[in-house]
């Protein structure tokens, strides 16, 4: 009997080894979140840099064009209590203190400005961050100078000479953002008593005003690349030469545009990202900043918005290492002067030059 009870336990036991495992259980997957990012109107990034950012956070990122920067920053003080987005990218130094007055960011410190010079941090409270800058200078066709035999102008003073009469296309300060540095180039060259005066000498001396950039660059403007325009002379940015060569289909040993960059002709847009107050996912948020002056992403920047990164360690493309320039004396006018006196000086250039 007793051989009997061990033979069954034997058996049991060999039963309960062959027995299958149980399975363990399979994790839960976790829907990515989304994070909404605010972006003007020439905003553009790689997708393979945005599924880069995506894939590592399990995130989805929903860009929202709000339109131009004034248009963008309008938005977001509108929205604040109850924000369209959870990041803002774009916001430039020539609106920057008016979000900073309506206090629609929240500080955030990337450890990634370790690798950022100074100059471009402009709030030391680290409510925003710069991403990207570049100069707004006055471009010209190359071709329409030699064919002409006229020399192109070098200075803003040459821009009222007679010579140059029905030769300038500019923006609109009051619907264009590189309008708006024109116009605060010409304030910083010629003073706020000045400046209007030198407007009405460009307006006797047949300037035109459109509403855009790319109205100015793309039909007005007689160089860029499909432009049916008259006008050799148009505010655009020190780094259109660059983009002639890029998009231009052939090899070309030097652009068809040049920029002109003499000390005060130019004006230095820097572009900064932000975490807005009461948006979701501040962790996320966070990640996305980071993200964005990441030697990825701001190794992207230039032959998407063909603007300088701000980053020391980013890589610049070979068309921009040979053709982009900087302006090495930009014309300089404090974010708080701007904030004070912006709304003032657009609806004196506006009575001046367009009534």
């Amino acid at each position: 009997m007793k051989h009997w009870l061990i033979l069954m336990l034997l058996l049991a036991l060999l039963l309960m080894g062959c027995a299958p495992a149980t399975p363990e259980p399979t994790p839960a997957v976790t829907a990515p979140r989304e994070l909404r990012v605010m972006t003007h109107g020439s905003f553009d990034i790689s997708a393979e840099v945005i599924e880069a950012f995506e894939t590592r956070h399990n995130a989805r990122l929903q860009f929202l064009d709000a339109g131009d920067t004034g248009e963008m920053v309008s938005q977001a003080i509108l929205s604040r209590d109850d924000p369209l987005a959870d990041v803002m990218y774009g916001i430039d130094n020539t609106f920057l203190s008016r979000a900073l007055e309506a206090d629609v960011f929240v500080p955030y410190q990337p450890e990634a400005l370790a690798d950022i010079p100074d100059a471009f941090v402009l709030d030391d409270q680290f409510r925003v961050a710069p991403v990207d800058y570049g100069d707004v200078c006055l471009n010209y066709d190359r071709a329409y100078f030699e064919d002409a035999a006229v020399s192109p102008p070098q200075t803003l003073e040459d821009l009222t000479d007679p010579a140059y009469r029905g030769l300038l296309v500019v923006q609109n300060p009051a619907s264009s953002s590189p309008g708006l540095a024109f116009l605060l180039t010409t304030i910083s060259a010629f003073g706020e008593d000045r400046y209007l005066d030198y407007w009405r000498q460009l307006r006797a001396n047949d300037v035109l005003v459109v509403d855009s950039w790319s109205s100015a660059y793309y039909t007005e403007f007689s160089g860029g690349a499909g432009s049916e325009g008259a006008r050799p002379i148009v505010v655009s940015y020190a780094t259109s030469p660059a983009a002639e060569v890029h998009f231009s289909g052939e090899a070309l040993e030097e652009p068809p545009t040049a920029a002109i960059v003499a000390p005060g002709t130019c004006f230095r847009q820097i572009e900064f990202v932000g975490i807005l107050r009461h948006g979701a996912h501040r962790d996320l948020a966070e990640e996305f900043v980071e993200f964005a002056l990441s030697d990825s992403f701001q190794s992207d920047i230039p032959l998407h918005m063909w603007v300088f990164p701000v980053s020391e360690t980013a890589e610049l493309p070979e068309v921009f290492a040979t053709h982009a320039v900087r302006a090495e004396s930009p014309a300089t006018l404090s974010v708080g002067q701007i904030e004070q006196n912006r709304e003032a000086w657009i609806n004196a250039w506006i009575d001046a030059v367009l009534r």
